[in-house]
């Protein structure tokens, strides 16, 4: 499952670049890896809240027209969301499929026929989501008949994996603002890199159809953000939205609702891109950041240019704005935020992709345990775009695959 600004495999076709792998294919090495394996991507919302995107999710698999449930729809209706969208519907059976629709990716999903989950990022969320409600349903009680919302659907998920996911919420959006610009900066950086200066590629449809705002083929991205931004969608008291739960204030309300089920294993794997500061001879940017206060942390050189900016003590450029490697929060009421946090990856603080705060959790030592967080590994050097292979290719990334494959077979 992808994550923020994330996109499936239809995104790319004209340059070939993957979610999964960048210009390699993570996906179809673990299809082959030591045996034949069922393993699918899916294709979400870019920007969607948990809910959203674990519904999508849910339709992607088992087939069907996305239903986003009635009560969460009214509840963020003045922003413009829709219940039953067109434009989201996949075909359970390829034989009976008039409309066309995408095929569903595994019509047989159920208890009988489990699946394991693989989130990078905000796909570990979403994942997360999406276990919640199979098993206890919608927080809301009725949400129209809609399946998904329902509950009682334990066992459906073997085992969920988070690479890189802010468990506890990251502090990018501090660091980054509340202004669009730097979201904008983010899509059309990564469009860049993917589209490897392919005029004729599709712009980066962020999937918002239950918000009325799809892309069209004649709109540049640039106006095609901005009308995002431009939207209710996009107005902060929308909590209906990837910037709300990201955040550690909003992690945490998450995590409230999204429990850790004693049916599920869990695993996790965390990285880290910076390093403490030193008068000199590390491998951080020091063209970006000459004088260094060894309280902080600091991009490496190698860090991906996009997100090098805002990992270090300040934000560059700015007006002595904090960065992730230095930025502290300590407000009665809000989730504090301390040096603890300082070290990450350019987009997720290191210390939140370990387990939720307050969840069970333990270093795995070869024997998984059910019910709880078991906590793989920490890659060091690794930021958030190596630990999916862009732009490295397979032979540094596929042995992390290799490894929660070996896990996960054995199950």
């Amino acid at each position: 499952m992808h994550g923020f600004l994330g996109f499936g495999p239809e995104q790319y076709t004209r340059t070939g670049f993957k979610y999964w792998g960048g210009f390699d294919d993570i996906v179809g090495h673990m299809r082959t890896h030591k045996g034949q394996h069922q393993v699918w991507a899916a294709s979400v919302g870019a920007i969607s809240s948990n809910w959203d995107r674990a519904a999508e999710l849910y339709y992607q698999i088992k087939g069907g027209c996305v239903d986003y449930g009635s009560s969460h729809t009214a509840k963020f209706a003045s922003f413009g969301a829709l219940r039953q969208p067109e434009g989201k519907c996949w075909a359970a059976d390829p034989a009976n499929n008039p409309q066309g629709y995408p095929a569903a990716l595994y019509p047989a999903w159920d208890a009988r026929h489990p699946i394991h989950l693989v989130g990078h990022s905000q796909g570990g969320q979403t994942i997360r989501a999406l276990i919640e409600l199979l098993e206890n349903g919608s927080p809301h009680g009725d949400e129209g008949g809609g399946e998904l919302y329902k509950g009682g659907k334990t066992g459906w998920v073997v085992s969920a994996t988070t690479i890189s996911s802010p468990n506890d919420g990251t502090s990018l959006r501090d660091a980054m603002g509340e202004s669009g610009s730097a979201l904008t900066q983010m899509a059309s950086g990564i469009a860049a890199f993917a589209s490897i200066g392919n005029v004729a590629q599709p712009v980066h449809d962020f999937g918002l159809e239950q918000f009325g705002l799809r892309s069209t083929s004649v709109e540049p991205p640039a106006a095609y953000h901005q009308r995002v931004l431009a939207s209710p969608f996009s107005n902060r008291d929308n909590f209906d939205s990837a910037q709300a739960e990201m955040t550690p204030d909003g992690a945490r309300t998450f995590n409230d609702w999204a429990k850790t089920s004693r049916s599920v294993y869990y695993f996790s794997i965390s990285n880290q891109a910076t390093e403490a500061g030193s008068a000199c001879c590390n491998n951080t940017d020091r063209l970006l950041f000459p004088l260094q206060n060894p309280s902080f942390q600091y991009p490496r050189a190698d860090m991906a240019s996009l997100t090098r900016p805002y990992a270090g003590e300040w934000v560059i450029p700015s007006a002595g704005k904090r960065g992730m490697g230095s930025y502290a929060l300590a407000i009665a009421g809000r989730v504090p935020v301390d040096h603890n946090w300082f070290a990450n990856d350019g987009v997720v603080n290191t210390v939140s992709m370990r387990a939720p705060a307050g969840h069970p959790a333990r270093d795995y030592d070869g024997t998984p345990v059910r019910g709880s967080w078991n906590f793989l590994r920490n890659y060091k050097t690794y930021d958030h775009f190596d630990m999916i292979g862009w732009p490295k290719q397979g032979p540094r990334v596929y042995p992390i695959y290799d490894g929660i494959a070996a896990i996960l077979y054995g199950l």
